[in-house]
């Protein structure tokens, strides 16, 4: 499952059913789990682990040093978890001594082509990176998010769990759960309906979150009135409660 032209540091430990491919460069300190393909021309370098029956494509560069002015090689890490698809040519760093030292990416997602993951972003579950979506440093995205082509996320923003971005959104404050965004810069296009229908949102849930958004985003209050308005609904239904736990969490503020 090693092919002879594959180059692999002696300290790196491999699971059961190991792929590694032509010309690929593996470094000191990486663990790759059971049953994970590495293509041809893919360089990866630790300290990272990867988990179990991940297929990463050619030419992708995984665990590489931060891109901050401020590293100094600092032995910080990357983990990625199972079965995600890695497509070409994408770059996941390692993470920064001042931000955490570790670079999170979960399971079962997919990141096409061209896909950016900077250093000390936490990636949930099953999401899908479409082609050329970037993350600048300390970005966190939520389980469930899609982010269409090109979508770039400024440093330290946070992504809601189940929000849609369609192509070449760009994004400089937090996306809340549950929306629908796009522009440069991005704006609010309403709920995910269809996304949230399909991971089998009820649709009292669906219709307190619509609700929510009103108050959010329709009614012309304040984002503090908006919040203390919902109060009463967040106690009800949990959805409306992390949509507005988001919110108050906000650091940089949220896209209106």
């Amino acid at each position: 499952m090693i092919h002879p032209q594959a180059i692999i540091d002696p300290s790196v430990k491999l699971g059961k059913d190991v792929h590694i491919g032509a010309f690929s460069v593996i470094g000191a300190n990486v663990e790759i789990g059971d049953g994970t393909w590495v293509g041809p021309h893919v360089v990866i370098n630790g300290p990272t682990r990867i988990g179990a029956n991940n297929k990463i494509f050619q030419f992708s560069s995984i665990g590489e040093a931060p891109q901050d002015l401020k590293y100094a090689g600092e032995p910080t890490r990357l983990e990625i978890g199972d079965r995600n698809v890695i497509r070409e040519c994408v770059t996941m760093s390692r993470g920064t001594v001042s931000g955490g030292g570790l670079t999170h990416v979960g399971s079962d997602s997919l990141f096409m082509a061209y896909v950016h993951i900077a250093h000390d972003c936490h990636v949930g579950d099953r999401v899908v990176f479409a082609n050329n979506a970037s993350l600048a440093g300390h970005v966190d995205v939520g389980d469930f998010a899609i982010l269409g082509g090109f979508t770039g996320i400024h440093q330290f923003c946070k992504v809601g769990p189940h929000v849609m971005t369609g192509i070449a959104t760009i994004s400089f404050k937090d996306i809340p759960p549950f929306l629908m965004v796009s522009g440069n810069t991005a704006k609010p296009y309403g709920l995910n309906l269809r996304g949230l229908k399909r991971r089998g949102f009820s649709a009292a849930a669906i219709d307190a979150l619509k609700e929510a958004y009103r108050a959010v985003y329709r009614s012309g209050l304040t984002v503090e009135a908006a919040l203390k308005e919902l109060a009463p609904l967040a106690q009800q239904h949990p959805e409306v409660a992390d949509f507005t736990g988001f919110i108050q969490r906000a650091e940089r503020g949220i896209i209106r």
